[in-house]
């Protein structure tokens, strides 16, 4: 979850992992209590095996697949940048 900056750039700033089945409302309830109502608010989830693939997927989906070069994913919870 996180926050697009006025650069386009999305800041991830926190990251949860819940089993396969768990329950939605628990998770659209953090959802809103760490993102609420903000207009840059984001948050995403990816059926995947590991945090840094998510990242990688939202890497993906976010900055390659809307072809800004001008924008990037920043990892405030891991304290890096991904660029391709």
């Amino acid at each position: 979850m996180g926050r697009f900056d006025s650069g386009n750039n999305l800041i991830i700033e926190s990251s949860d992992q819940f089993p396969d089945g768990h329950p939605k409302a628990e998770i659209d309830a953090l959802v809103a209590e760490k993102v609420g109502d903000d207009p840059n608010g984001w948050a995403h989830s990816y059926l995947v095996g590991s945090r840094s693939r998510a990242v990688n997927e939202a890497y993906q989906e976010v900055v390659r697949d809307v072809d800004d070069e001008n924008s990037t994913v920043i990892d405030n919870v891991r304290g890096v940048l991904v660029d391709d």
